[in-house]
């Protein structure tokens, strides 16, 4: 018998059979493309074939492959920290209350290397000044001005550590703000330095500054770059790149003591380069950005994100919880609630920021006040999160779809303001982020978001995860310390890392590696008294470790 006899059809079959084949057409027409071929995102590390027993195999990150070289400058010309001032760039940007072009910088760099020559003082490669200044364009200007005139600065990471630096390390001379002033003058005639100690304050001391002068030798900022400003000269930048142009005390990892980390005029320049990476290729930093970080000039990490932005000739402003110094030493202070914290921003005159380099607990505050605004404004929230969700796991992440049009942009706009709109992208640093709070987090901001780890041994970031990667990883753990740990990604372009005391049965079992986490490479520094120009010693970053299949890490602290 044909066909036909037993299939029976009439119109409303036919257009129910249309209907069904139109809706597959257009659901596979529109559904959203991945932002990063998950290929890509398969191996993220590149892995040495060998490894020493105990230790696992020596990591580096994808991009930057076993044989190639690690970056050392994130262009070729660059070479010393005053390279970062690029002539080329001369846009006027405002960097925390100033607005200012690198000519203008760099006149005042020079005019504050006059001065401090004529002051006769300070002997390159021998003299140390001590920075205890909070962030600010004064900071940066004596920073780069004492790296012109090759002389070695100091920062504390914590006023805890200012008695056991002054103790152990004597500077020949210390940069204070003015609200600091009585702190340090205390702390100096309490070991007896003040006839061998000069201090230079930022701001005007008044009658009290006119007594300590009497007594010590005290000098202003103000009149030290006035008088060279009357007689520049021209700045010789120092042809040593492994010059050791800082030291950073810090505490250690287990909180107990503190360390010393050198860096060298080279490891800046490496975590500049290191630092740029973290965004994509096709949205790079550029002059129209904005960056707010909550991390201090006064640490490592937080003075290679204030480069960076010099060097890509944006603004740049930080957040109050990056205040170090505050004159309330021995005060308790509540610290400020992330939200409140977010927003002192808006204090300085800067556009809106466009790049957040903050830590977890400002995303997560963030994350939920967006949510919960959103929630709350629209009775669709309920679908907007389901589709943006269904779009996440798909790879793909937008703030211009309908959702976020009827949503969750007035939600953004009532947290954030202004920066509702311009923000693009988000760099979490600092701590530990659980990983239930990633695809939140992702969907409240709905930008490139990176998860990264720093440390006081390194300049820029250790880790960092890919800002288009949306994989959700399920955690394999049962109890284990990594457990609803979100993973940190690779390591940075500029690192090699490796795990120590690893167990080397459950490694050749095929289990994922977990260790100690040790670092080296260009912009890692050198604990005082070792010598590591070439960057051969590998440095324990007081961090455990494990390496997932696809090169990703997930990182603790060790002490956890």
């Amino acid at each position: 018998m044909p066909l036909s006899s037993y299939v029976v059809t009439d119109d409303l079959t036919v257009l129910l059979g249309l209907s069904a084949a139109a809706l597959f057409l257009l659901q596979n027409l529109y559904k959203p493309q991945p932002l990063i071929h998950p290929i890509l995102l398969g191996r993220q590390s590149d892995v040495a074939p060998v490894r020493n027993p105990r230790e696992s195999a020596v990591y580096r990150n994808y991009s930057t492959s076993a044989m190639g070289r690690l970056p050392l400058r994130p262009a070729a010309g660059i070479q010393t920290v005053l390279d970062l001032v690029r002539a080329d760039v001369d846009s006027p940007r405002t960097l925390w209350s100033t607005k200012i072009t690198n000519t203008q910088l760099l006149a005042r760099v020079k005019a504050c290397a006059s001065g401090i020559d004529k002051l006769g003082k300070f002997q390159a490669g021998e003299s140390k000044v001590l920075f205890l200044l909070n962030d600010g364009l004064d900071f940066l200007i004596a920073d780069l001005a004492f790296a012109a005139k090759s002389i070695t600065t100091m920062t504390i990471s914590s006023p805890e550590l200012l008695a056991k630096v002054l103790d152990n390390h004597p500077p020949s001379a210390i940069i204070t703000d003015v609200v600091f002033l009585p702190h340090i003058v205390e702390q100096i005639y309490d070991i007896d330095q003040h006839h061998h100690t000069t201090v230079i304050v930022v701001g005007d001391p008044g009658s009290v500054g006119a007594k300590l002068a009497k007594e010590m030798d005290l000098l202003k900022f103000s009149d030290i770059e006035k008088e060279g400003a009357s007689d520049p000269v021209d700045l010789s930048p120092p042809t040593d790149v492994n010059h050791v142009f800082t030291i950073a005390f810090s505490k250690t990892p287990s909180g107990t003591g503190f360390q010393a980390v050198q860096f060298t005029q080279q490891n800046l320049t490496a975590g500049v380069a290191a630092t740029r990476s973290l965004l994509p290729v096709s949205s790079p930093f550029t002059p129209l950005d904005t960056i707010v970080s909550a991390f201090s000039l006064s640490t490592p990490y937080g003075r290679t994100i204030a480069y960076t932005a010099v060097y890509e000739g944006t603004c740049l402003a930080t957040l109050n919880s990056a205040q170090i110094f505050t004159g309330n030493e021995g005060v308790r202070l509540d610290a400020p609630g992330a939200l409140e914290d977010i927003n002192s921003s808006s204090t300085f005159p800067i556009p809106s920021p466009t790049i957040l380099f903050v830590k977890p607990e400002h995303v997560i505050s963030l994350t939920s006040s967006i949510l919960n605004a959103s929630s709350s404004g629209s009775w669709l929230s309920g679908w907007g999160w389901r589709h943006k969700v269904a779009h996440a796991i798909e790879g793909f992440i937008t703030k211009e779809s309908l959702w976020d049009r009827f949503v969750f942009d007035a939600a953004r706009v009532k947290v954030l303001g202004e920066g509702a709109g311009t923000l693009r992208a988000l760099i979490a640093t600092g701590g530990y982020t659980p990983a239930e709070t990633l695809t939140p987090a992702r969907i409240a901001f709905s930008i490139p978001y990176v998860n990264a780890v720093s440390s006081d041994l390194a300049c820029g970031p250790l880790f960092a995860s890919y800002p288009h990667d949306l994989q959700i990883h399920p955690s394999s753990e049962e109890g284990g310390e990594f457990e609803n740990i979100a993973h940190v990604g690779a390591p940075t372009i500029s690192l090699e890392v490796k795990l120590v005391s690893v167990d080397d049965v459950a490694i050749e079992e095929g289990k994922d590696p977990i260790g100690e986490v040790y670092v080296r490479g260009p912009p890692a520094g050198t604990l005082l008294g070792e010598n590591n120009q070439k960057g051969e010693n590998w440095l324990p970053t007081g961090y455990r470790g494990k390496v997932q299949p696809n090169g990703c890490f997930k990182v603790v602290p060790q002490n956890k």
